[in-house]
């Protein structure tokens, strides 16, 4: 019968089926036409399906006609989506669905299709299990979902020292708010040039954080905050700020500017980090703002486009080109042994660049490149100075700072000794420890 039922298609079509006489063609004598009833009434065998808008969404109070997203994977471009479109569009004008999101297949680590015969799938459970809902979740975000994606245990692993890394940044943020008032908030008007270049930097983010939902971009999304909270922050604006933040006095307005630039750093990031890391950052904003209102309940920050400040960053990228120099040549000292802290260090900077020279005029390059001093000179510097080929036009030649190690920040400078009420630390943080000393706070 089957084979009867093939070669009449492929003869005359599907329309064969409903050809006069039928029946009785592919039953042809085997079997009789009044024992068995030929169903006429099929349309496509993806109806069903292709119906589920009509008695799901348009019957549930809970939700809405039509439906915001259908997201399936590639497979179903000729299948649930398309006979979605086909049936809503031919009931109701138009489609079920007010966008559409494919995504590919999940591979083992080295590109095969899972199997139980070769035993290389990876459970959820068994990923939640051993490292959290958020570690899976982690994975989903950071991968390009429109093309097939692979998962195992060391592509695990590899998500999870980048969670530890945007946790450890967020505990920090924590630690560092904890004594952070209201009341010692500085204006814009008011912030330093580095607190400014975090702000642009938020500024920009926040563009890229939006659209990347809108779009369902979350890849984007994650790498632009990942190389924002682990480079920009960890590594750079946090290294730089904990001298001011730990040694500064408390009324100090570079303090209280990289307090009030945290505060607004931790409530955009962990908002925007939200919809994938949702109980880590249900744990951090909880820890911050108490538990009366959650951080999946309110809407992103708003963040300011004045903050934005092309100009600002384009003079701050030819810094940073000066400080790699420096830090590399930090790094040799460090290597071979010649210095055990950044701080021991007073390096010369010599910058031929005029670009590069007139960017840093103004910036204290000990601060940014946390030395306990650092002198720039015009010029190409001498032949065997530390030089770095990217970076045309810079070259570094290490010495050791002069004084006495500051017991409280670890500088080593001459004026250490210069108060004879703290005789072991700077004046600087002399000025802080009577400061809080005042305040009835020991340190």
């Amino acid at each position: 019968v089957n084979k009867r039922i093939f070669e009449a298609f492929m003869k005359d079509g599907a329309d064969a089926w409903y050809a006069e006489g039928a029946a009785e063609r592919f039953l042809a004598g085997d079997y009789s036409t009044n024992e068995w009833t030929q169903v006429r009434d099929i349309l496509d065998v993806w109806f069903d399906s292709g119906s589920t808008h009509a008695f799901c969404l348009e019957q549930r109070e809970d939700l809405k006609w039509p439906a915001d997203l259908y997201l399936e994977g590639s497979d179903q471009h000729r299948g649930w989506f398309h006979s979605s479109l086909l049936e809503s569009c031919g009931t109701r004008g138009r489609a079920p669905y007010d966008a559409v999101l494919t995504h590919g297949f999940t591979m083992d680590e080295q590109g095969r299709k899972m199997s139980k015969s070769l035993n290389n799938s990876t459970a959820p459970q068994d990923v939640i299990k051993q490292y959290g809902a958020d570690i899976l979740r982690l994975w989903v975000a950071s991968v390009d979902y429109a093309e097939d994606q692979r998962i195992g245990p060391e592509i695990i692993k590899t998500n999870v020292d980048a969670y530890r890394k945007l946790r450890n940044t967020l505990r920090w943020m924590l630690g560092s708010l904890a004594h952070f008032k209201p009341e010692d908030k500085v204006s814009d008007a008011d912030m330093p040039e580095l607190e400014r270049l975090m702000l642009s930097h938020l500024a920009r983010l926040d563009g890229v954080v939006r659209k990347g939902y809108d779009e369902f971009d979350f890849r984007r999304i994650y790498s632009a905050l990942s190389n924002f909270m682990t480079t920009d922050l960890s590594s750079f604006y946090f290294d730089v700020r904990k001298d001011a933040l730990y040694c500064d006095a408390p009324s100090s307005m570079q303090r209280r500017a990289a307090l009030t630039v945290i505060d607004r750093i931790f409530d955009c990031v962990v908002s925007w980090l939200a919809p994938v890391l949702v109980f880590t950052c249900d744990e951090a904003w909880a820890q911050r703002h108490g538990d009366e209102v959650c951080v999946h309940t309110v809407q992103f920050p708003e963040v300011s486009a004045s903050w934005r400040d092309q100009d600002l960053e384009a003079k701050w990228a030819k810094i940073m080109k000066v400080r790699s120099v420096v830090t590399g040549a930090l790094e040799i000292e460090r290597r071979e042994k010649r210095i055990g802290s950044s701080l021991e260090s007073a390096p010369v900077v010599y910058i031929a660049d005029e670009t590069l020279s007139s960017a840093v005029r103004d910036i204290d390059m000990a601060e940014i490149c946390i030395t306990s001093d650092a002198r720039v000179e015009h010029g190409e510097g001498p032949a065997d100075a530390y030089r770095l080929d990217e970076v045309r036009g810079v070259c570094v030649v290490p010495a050791m700072a002069k004084g006495t190690k500051c017991a409280r920040s670890w500088k080593v400078l001459p004026e250490v000794g210069s108060d004879a009420e703290y005789p072991d630390v700077t004046p600087r943080d002399a000025d802080a420890l009577r400061e809080w000393a005042r305040l009835g706070v020991t340190v």
